[in-house]
């Protein structure tokens, strides 16, 4: 019987990550392009030994900016399979017309050139500010010191977290491990996104301001396209798509899975759609271990949003489907009213109610209720005969908090994480592009 329990994955800026947890069959540099005025790191790459079969998930926003035009395109003409993630930070290039479009092309034949591959190999990312130009010399000129750069040690997957950030104050790194019959199967991903966090992603199938998120996910286990597809929805459907800092999505939205197949352990096919467990052990661990990355990414971007002082995770239950609880989650994460309560340690729990019944979905207000932690604050739509208002203030002054909300109507449940909203986040995006 294969050993196929996935290992915890390593925490957030763990500095014992080592050179054993990076996914075999890749390389990964980052250096100055002088996109970013602080002078920092903004040009990073993953680089495939062979090409990797990728899939990918995009912003559901209508505005879509150049890289991910082209992105889709080379993913189509490769048919997902890859050798360069080329990634710049400092420039979205995005509300750029075609003149943006042919910029990411230029850098992607740049990049070919360099890696030794055609150029839909390359898949182009960028994050930074809208309406900008990206300055395509700037970038072309790094790539030659950014190909000497290559390593495939931690320290490389490193700076290209760290290259890759932008209004972040720290790096997002996530791993994870399993073994099959005595063979280790990695999985390691970094990530950026601080601000214009709510992704809603779609597969690149279905896909049609100046801070994004960008996920990029390594395996070295064998992933044909389609199955790899499918557990990627799977993973960023729990896990991405269940956050939220200031609900604007962003124009950049990307998450990028990549696997080199450096393992020879093969992953089969399964469909999430149905209820039935997943058979397939090595299957069933590399969903978890997915899974597992992906949850930890979106919670260390939650963790680092734009002047926080609060992460909060809503617990809804009784709603009549899980899609009608996603929505009462997303009202409540969404209201300026329930997050400056937050911010301002208020346990003002009628606006909660408020962003409830506006939700959109079927509510009977007289049957909701509404807990801080394990304070019962709301029972039947009104205020709790047991409610102890010095006691929820204290609870609110606590930088992890829950709230739990029960609609009494039917079997939809919904976890996510999201944050309040405070004087330094409007601080940090007033003057964003001056």
């Amino acid at each position: 019987m294969a050993d196929t329990s996935p290992t915890p994955h390593t925490p957030f800026l763990n500095p014992l990550l080592s050179d054993d947890q990076v996914p075999r069959g890749f390389s990964f540099a980052a250096v100055r392009a002088g996109l970013k005025a602080s002078g920092n790191p903004d040009l990073a790459c993953a680089v495939a030994d062979q090409p990797a079969v990728a899939a990918a998930m995009f912003t559901s926003n209508k505005v879509i900016a150049a890289p991910l035009i082209v992105g889709q395109r080379h993913l189509e003409r490769s048919q997902h399979r890859l050798r360069v993630a080329l990634v710049n930070a400092g420039n979205a290039n995005c509300a750029t017309g075609e003149a943006g479009v042919n910029a990411a092309q230029q850098c992607c034949a740049s990049a070919a050139a360099i890696f030794g591959c055609d150029a839909h190999s390359v898949f182009p990312s960028s994050t930074g500010i809208i309406g900008v130009l990206l300055p395509v010399d700037k970038l072309t000129a790094a790539l030659p010191p950014l190909h000497a750069a290559l390593g495939s040690t931690a320290a490389h997957l490193q700076q290209m977290a760290g290259a890759i950030m932008t209004t972040d104050t720290r790096p997002k790194i996530a791993v994870a491990s399993f073994v099959v019959n005595g063979v280790t199967v990695r999985i390691a991903g970094v990530a950026k996104g601080a601000g214009m966090i709510h992704p809603q992603l779609r597969s690149a199938t279905q896909a049609a301001p100046h801070a994004t998120m960008l996920v990029f996910l390594f395996t070295d286990a064998a992933v044909e396209p389609g199955v790899a597809s499918d557990l990627l929805h799977h993973a960023v459907e729990s896990s991405f798509n269940r956050i939220s800092i200031d609900g604007d999505t962003s124009t950049n939205d990307t998450v990028l899975l990549l696997a080199s197949g450096a393992t020879g352990v093969h992953i089969r096919g399964h469909s999430h759609a149905t209820a039935h467990p997943i058979d397939d052990a090595p299957t069933a661990a590399f969903s978890s271990a997915l899974e597992s990355v992906c949850l930890s990414l979106a919670m260390r971007i939650v963790e680092d949003g734009e002047g926080i002082q609060h992460v909060v995770e809503l617990n809804i239950a009784g709603a009549l489907t899980d899609p009608d609880a996603l929505r009462v989650a997303r009202s409540i994460a969404h209201s300026p009213l329930v997050k400056t309560a937050w911010a301002g340690c208020d346990p003002n729990w009628g606006r909660i109610l408020a962003a409830i019944g506006y939700a959109g979905v079927a509510i009977d207000p007289a049957l909701i209720n509404i807990s801080f932690g394990e304070l019962e604050i709301c029972r039947g739509g009104c205020l709790s005969p047991r409610f102890d208002e010095a006691a929820t203030h204290e609870y609110l002054k606590q930088r992890d908090l829950t709230i739990h909300i029960d609609l009494g109507l039917g079997p939809g449940t919904c976890h996510f994480w999201t944050t309040d909203l405070t004087a330094e986040y409007v601080r940090i995006n007033s003057d964003y592009s001056t």
